[in-house]
């Protein structure tokens, strides 16, 4: 059996072994997806996969088994390359069966040539998915993550490849002998409408990394987008080739992948005569080339990644166990659980801190980062809980210190400065373009359980052209509905999301909200920078990873009403519109309801008791309370 370093260093080898033992049956596919998934169900073995969103690709081995922590920006057309196939020597007449699974590039001795024609030929499938890294990843994430990987590595790929003989390298790409069939292969490619060089037959005689990891696109073409939904983005983005299932996933999908890295500077060359060979036909360079620079750009710049394995994350946060239905997990959380209360009251008493000594919005912003789209009715979704926060000082110092805090809590998040030029000028919606076949990106496709701030106190007055109406409509439906609405040019594609809004502004918010909560300052501190700051230096990092699982772990909780408690409250509601039939409605015994389901979460309790009833209809009475008092104090309506 392969030595245990094998299947990370070189999991082709794996592949090779089992595909020479079962051709011509095809079960050496589902032996090799068995294999991998035993090797990574070990102790600790999926920290022993160097991360391509911890340690730069140049670091990485080529073939090297490596894992992708990313969110499906966009889905290419469906590629057709070749499974199996026969290559000949000329000279001794000898065959040789190959499979083409997990490859880029075909593999050919230094004598052989590719038989087209051969019976034994096998045409597969496999679908491209442009992958990014998670939009707005807090910092934490990828340092928790990275101290992971190299605190368990058990082999240490990402130090002990160094690329070599870049002059070589450069020597051999253009040495290569491309047999003139190989127009008829890459035809027979991309047939399936993608980009797909199984079919290239260089004479390979080692792998080794591209020679030139930082090279610009050939042709001293622009610089290639990466497509980043939000701004100041890094990270790599990849070109992922999935074997199977592929229909499961779909775009904005948060997924980890482990695969085969693939980077090999075969083919940006291929690439490269493809645009050149396309310039003898005007038309087709003009229908083509711009689809052919996005869907193969250089792998050095974006690399491949041939899945194994892939899975769909149910959240990012590296402190949580990722799958919460093992028995290990149950274990965690049960222990977990076992201590909430005083992690809840340090949240509280902290989040009060960083807002001024306001502990009734503290209470609301607590159940708004753990709030969450737990089903929809019909276009209904249910359990968003989009806070503003008004009544906010107009300096941008404390609004950008309540961002900072939460970056600091939550796996992903942003912060949208609302001003009439960012409004204008920025690129909410994704949209088409269908001269490149691609979705180009914006601001709104983000991860499912992303925290979205949007500022208003820097909104002054002026005029929003088209863009800008259309983007703060944008914002109003994605608050409103949870769905953005992806433009295709000729028509509108709704694309559900679940992103947690917190508004932050003075006075009421022009945005839509769920709930309104003004801010009523007890401290007001001679230094506000000085202040903010000085709240996370406090903290202890065990107490701030407590927080974080607290957060987490309470969004991934199921929760029900027994029918004796929603008798009760019927008829509580009931007595509460007899009382005060004017200002009560079902509007109110919905959102009592919501703030009634993420207080008992946040107590670590799955069923709402009358207790925790109580102390909601207690909370949104103090809340409208004070609403009420403010818009007696201004003479108008918040």
């Amino acid at each position: 059996m392969p030595c245990v370093g094998d299947w990370l260093n070189n999991p082709l080898s794996i592949v090779q072994g089992f595909f020479a033992q079962n051709v011509p049956n095809s079960d050496w596919e589902k032996k090799v997806t068995e294999y991998f998934k035993e090797k990574l169900k070990e102790n600790n073995a999926t920290n022993w996969v160097p991360s391509l969103n911890d340690v730069p690709v140049h670091y990485l081995k080529p073939n090297s088994l490596v894992k992708f922590r990313c969110m499906v920006q966009d889905m290419f057309d469906p590629e057709f390359y070749m499974g199996v196939y026969e290559t000949v020597d000329p000279n001794t007449n000898a065959r040789v069966l190959h499979f083409g699974k997990y490859r880029d590039v075909a593999e050919c001795g230094p004598q052989q040539e590719i038989d087209l024609n051969s019976s034994q030929t096998v045409t597969s499938e496999r679908q491209t998915l442009y992958c990014v890294p998670v939009p707005g990843e807090s910092a934490w994430v990828k340092e928790i993550s990275f101290l992971t990987l190299a605190s368990q590595a058990r082999v240490s790929p990402s130090t002990s490849y160094t690329p070599s003989r870049h002059k070589r390298s450069y020597e051999e790409d253009e040495d290569m002998d491309l047999h003139p069939s190989k127009q008829k292969e890459q035809h027979m490619g991309n047939s399936g409408g993608g980009d797909i060089h199984g079919c290239v037959e260089p004479k390979r005689l080692e792998t080794e990394a591209p020679a030139g990891h930082h090279l610009i696109s050939p042709n001293c073409s622009p610089p290639l987008d990466l497509n980043f939904p939000l701004p100041g983005e890094k990270g790599p983005a990849c070109l992922v080739k999935v074997y199977e299932s592929w229909e499961s996933f779909k775009v904005n999908d948060v997924l980890e992948v482990y695969g085969v890295l693939s980077v090999d500077p075969v083919l940006s060359l291929v690439n490269n005569e493809e645009r050149d060979s396309s310039a003898l036909d005007p038309m087709e360079c003009m229908d083509t080339a711009e689809e052919q620079r996005v869907h193969s750009p250089p792998a050095s710049l974006v690399p491949r990644i041939h899945v194994i394995l892939a899975q769909k994350l149910q959240h990012i946060n590296p402190l949580l166990p990722a799958c919460l239905k093992e028995e290990e997990s149950k274990t965690f959380v049960s222990n977990f659980m076992s201590e909430l209360s005083p992690v809840r009251a340090e949240l509280l008493g902290f989040l009060t801190h960083a807002l001024l000594g306001d502990s009734l919005a503290a209470e609301y912003l607590i159940l708004h980062l753990i709030s969450t789209v737990y089903a929809r009715r019909d276009v209904l979704p249910l359990g968003k809980f989009t806070v503003n926060l008004s009544g906010c000082p107009r300096n941008s110092v404390f609004t950008e210190h309540i961002y900072r805090i939460i970056q600091q809590l939550v796996p992903a998040s942003h912060r949208l400065q609302m001003t009439i030029e960012s409004m204008n000028h920025s690129r909410f919606i994704p949209h088409k373009d269908y001269a490149a076949n691609r979705l180009v990106t914006g601001v709104l496709q983000l991860a499912s359980n992303t925290s979205l701030v949007v500022d208003e106190t820097q909104l002054e007055q002026g005029q929003l052209d088209t863009t800008g109406v259309r983007n703060v409509t944008a914002l109003g439906n994605l608050i409103t509905w949870q769905k953005v609405d992806y433009d295709f040019n000729y028509h509108r594609m709704e694309f559900p999301c679940n992103i947690n809004v917190l508004i932050t502004s003075e006075g009421r918010s022009l945005l839509p909200s769920d709930c309104q909560v003004h801010l009523q300052p007890q401290i007001i501190p001679p230094n506000m920078e000085e202040y903010m700051s000085s709240l996370l230096t406090a903290v202890l990092p065990s107490v701030l990873n407590k927080f974080r699982i607290y957060l987490s772990l309470l969004r991934l909780l199921d929760y029900s009403i027994s029918d004796e408690v929603t008798k009760a409250v019927e008829e509580d509601f009931v007595e509460m519109r007899k009382n005060d039939p004017e200002s009560i409605t079902a509007d109110d015994l919905h959102k009592t309801l919501l703030v009634a389901r993420f207080l008992s979460l946040s107590a670590g309790q799955t069923t709402l008791s009358r207790e925790r009833w109580l102390r909601a209809k207690q909370l949104e009475a103090q809340r409208k309370a004070r609403l009420q008092q403010q818009k007696c104090v201004n003479g108008n309506e918040l």
